[in-house]
């Protein structure tokens, strides 16, 4: 048993072998998929002052961890990458990005592993900053969105709403101003509990038990197999909602995003979700949190954000309107690692190189590694000095090696030593014999074209 004394902080784990390998593959899906829209990288440090995290997320701050004051500087650690991206586009006069970055983040939450709820996680984030034609942006973004999990080959669903219809709905309702954000927060905890609870909740925060019984039946207008266009008819044929300019603009808006959705293809994975709130105080706009579509985990959300055009401008007198999507890398990671087509993920090697013959043949290995590598090719190889070949060869196979360097001694060679060269991919026998023997002039070139 390891001793208690030096186990990792609650809500944490360490990453090796192939749990390392599996979120390293992932990153790099998405970050293709970031880089194929040709997107900017940026980075922020993980702990920012503690007046740029706090009132930025509403209920939720009491999850920032704050840092003991250093060097008369009070810090905290980044609660995510959104509220860092928006202090860096106030200090750097950025006014037009595509910004995308990967990084890690902390929460005080409760932590769940086995649900990829962890304390200390990673996030991806893709955003667009700048003023662009109605839509164009969001839809960039839900594009982006969808890629990624095609990518990943994970089966979603992207439920989005839109605050204007939400906040106009609470207006209709007659819902005062203040209670607006604290309701939301409520509201936000339906996907994970019961209307009973949230109700509750509602009252605890002031809300009449009546109103309560109206939210409720508007935001689950869009439940069951309503469409999207279903949806929005309901919500134009509604005379009280009708007339609010609030829910019409974001009707309109939903309705060319609708079009956009079915240029781009993506529509089958959108589901437009009225109870969908997002607890967060700085969203104006779209809102949208992805699903696995299949799945026994209670993993809750895997992706999640939405515009958000006036957060810079709390850092700044130019503000520079926002929409973005988040990727909670470890959910991710906990899905992928359960799934049953999960593919065999090992080290990969392009070169492995095999010495037998006599002590003095190690020199020669080191500075066949240290050419290849110069080269831009992976090689490894046994420490052993005097290893036998088949069994060098095993490991070779092990490492998934695409070839094997085979050094062999050869009095007849003006050197001493003979290159050979054996595919690992398309030799069945395992046998040095086989191999292909190289001169040692063409055996660089020969090895490029093997690869």
């Amino acid at each position: 048993m390891p001793n208690a004394q030096f186990k990792v902080p609650k809500g944490t784990c360490d990453l090796a072998g192939t749990d390392v390998l599996l979120r390293e593959t992932t990153l790099a899906k998405i970050r293709d998929v970031f880089q194929s829209h040709n997107a900017r990288m940026i980075d922020t440090p993980v702990f920012e002052l503690q007046s740029i995290l706090k009132d930025k997320y509403g209920a939720e701050s009491k999850l920032i961890y704050d840092l003991k004051d250093q060097g008369g500087e009070p810090c905290a650690l980044r609660y995510h990458l959104t509220v860092p991206f928006a202090r860096w586009l106030a200090i750097s006069g950025t006014h037009r990005i595509k910004r995308f970055q990967i990084g890690k983040m902390y929460r005080r939450v409760q932590p769940a592993i086995e649900c990829g709820r962890m304390r200390e996680s990673h996030q991806c984030d893709f955003d667009y900053a700048g003023a662009f034609d109605v839509m164009i942006a969001d839809i960039e973004v839900l594009s982006i969105t969808a890629e990624v999990f095609e990518a990943l080959e994970l089966d979603v669903t992207i439920k989005i709403n839109h605050r204007l219809i939400l906040d106009g709905i609470f207006d209709v309702l007659d819902i005062p101003h203040d209670l607006i954000r604290p309701i939301s927060s409520a509201l936000d905890n339906l996907h994970w509990t019961s209307w009973g609870k949230v109700k509750e909740e509602m009252a605890e925060k002031g809300l009449q038990e009546g109103k309560a019984d109206l939210v409720r039946k508007y935001v689950f207008a869009s439940e069951g197999d309503r469409s999207f266009l279903e949806t929005l008819k309901f919500s134009q044929s509604n005379e009280s909602l009708s007339k609010n300019e609030e829910v019409q603009k974001g009707i309109d808006e939903l309705a060319l995003l609708l079009r956009y959705l079915t240029a781009y293809n993506i529509a089958r994975y959108i589901k437009l979700d009225l109870s969908l709130v997002r607890g967060l105080e700085y969203y104006t706009g779209l809102i949208y949190e992805v699903v696995p579509s299949r799945t026994s985990l209670r993993v809750d959300s895997i992706a999640a954000d939405g515009r958000h055009d006036s957060l810079v401008g709390m850092f700044s007198k130019t503000n520079v309107p926002c929409v973005g999507i988040s990727f909670g890398i470890d959910r991710i990671l906990t899905i992928l690692k359960r799934r049953k087509d999960q593919p065999h993920l090992s080290t990969k090697v392009d070169v492995y190189i095999v010495a037998y013959g006599g002590p003095w043949l190690v020199e020669e290995k080191l500075s066949t590694a240290r050419m290849l590598r110069k080269a831009g090719i992976s090689v490894d190889s046994d420490t052993k000095a005097d290893g036998k070949p088949g069994k060098q060869l095993d490991l070779a196979e092990l490492k998934c090696a695409t070839l094997a360097v085979i050094l062999e001694e050869a009095p007849d060679v003006s050197d001493g030593v003979r290159f050979k060269v054996f595919h690992m991919l398309f030799e069945t026998a395992r046998d040095a014999r086989d191999a292909e023997v190289v001169d040692r002039a063409a055996f660089l070139e020969h090895i490029r074209e093997r690869l």
